[in-house]
């Protein structure tokens, strides 16, 4: 499996898990290998190898599991990105629990924790230095911003002097987002 493939089919059993009757199909391995011939089937003729599976095919066969709605309330309850600050940033769905792997800069202005699913499910926020090393954890940003916000500043101030570290994050704007080099 790819890592996209990995996202889809965890997006899929998150939503199979929020929402079990609305008939979301289980990605499950178990029941991928049980019905192998039926998903994949139509998508083998031609193909010699099984890495010729890694053009993008195996997602495909993937995707052919939902039908038009479940795609577009899948993108919609739980996308693939975010946009944080300017910049789309992914959101791993990899754990329980999805995780936004953000610039801890990049929230400041921000009262809440960004939700999925209609506002049902909050991310859990990795907090990241300005050189991009976890400072904290959280799935409760305002609480955050109350609490060890404080003591993360008072460690980051001399290590990262040339960044902000306001003493109101939720006052302050967050700095432009940084250009990527091509």
């Amino acid at each position: 499996w790819s890592d996209a493939d990995r996202q889809l089919r965890a997006r899929v059993a998150l939503m199979h898990r929020l929402e079990p009757e609305a008939g979301w199909p289980d990605l499950s391995d178990a029941a991928l290998q049980a019905g192998l011939a039926d998903w994949l089937g139509p998508y083998l003729p031609g193909l010699r190898r099984l890495d010729d599976l890694a053009d993008g095919r195996l997602r495909t066969a993937l995707s052919s599991l939902l039908d038009h709605a479940q795609t577009r309330r899948l993108d919609a309850e739980l996308p693939r990105e975010i946009t944080v600050n300017g910049r789309a940033r992914a959101i791993d769905y990899a754990a329980d629990t999805p995780v936004l792997a953000v610039r801890l800069q990049d929230l400041f202005g921000q009262h809440d924790t960004p939700r999925l699913a209609g506002g049902r499910l909050a991310l859990v926020l990795h907090l990241l230095s300005p050189a991009g090393r976890p400072l904290a954890v959280t799935a409760d940003l305002a609480g955050f911003w109350r609490g060890a916000y404080t003591e993360v500043r008072k460690q980051m101030r001399g290590r990262y002097p040339k960044h902000p570290w306001p003493e109101d994050p939720l006052a302050a704007v967050p700095p432009a987002p940084r250009r990527r080099e091509p």
